[in-house]
């Protein structure tokens, strides 16, 4: 079963609430006297409560499997069996470091896709050539 995200009443509504502001939408236990979502109406959002908690063995676990925040290169190798990577917050030089090295001890990441990164990576470095440039006679400057 998917993670029940528990939002604040009208999230859709205000933007400093969260409307198209992901980071926004916080919960907040609604309070008021006439409010339809802590009477648990149908119809509006679900109330925190008991019985949304997840089982104790699946608790803090990703797909399963045990993550292991990655900081630097050398984190990389405390990743052993039924663990998943979780990259922190690191810089760029530092990040394509670590992509090229998980590339090679093929790491999973949970927020991380290596593929893209680097083939993004690639297609900066690769220089373009741009066209020539033609005179309004038609002619182009290499042929002169």
């Amino acid at each position: 079963m998917a993670k029940k995200r528990f939002l604040r009443r009208l999230t859709n509504r205000y933007l400093k609430l969260g409307k198209k502001r992901k980071k926004k939408q916080k919960w907040r236990k609604p309070k008021g006297r006439h409010n339809k979502m802590r009477e648990k109406e149908r119809g509006y959002p679900a109330v925190v409560s008991i019985g949304y908690r997840k089982n104790r063995n699946e608790r803090g676990l990703i797909k399963n499997q045990t993550p292991v925040e990655i900081k630097n290169l050398s984190d990389i190798k405390k990743i052993g069996k039924n663990k998943i990577a979780v990259l922190g917050r690191i810089g760029k030089k530092n990040r394509i470091d670590i992509a090229k090295a998980a590339e090679k001890e093929k790491v999973t990441f949970a927020n991380f896709n290596v593929k893209k990164f680097l083939k993004k990576l690639k297609e900066k470095t690769v220089v373009k050539e741009k066209p020539k440039k033609e005179d309004k006679t038609g002619n182009n400057e290499a042929t002169k």
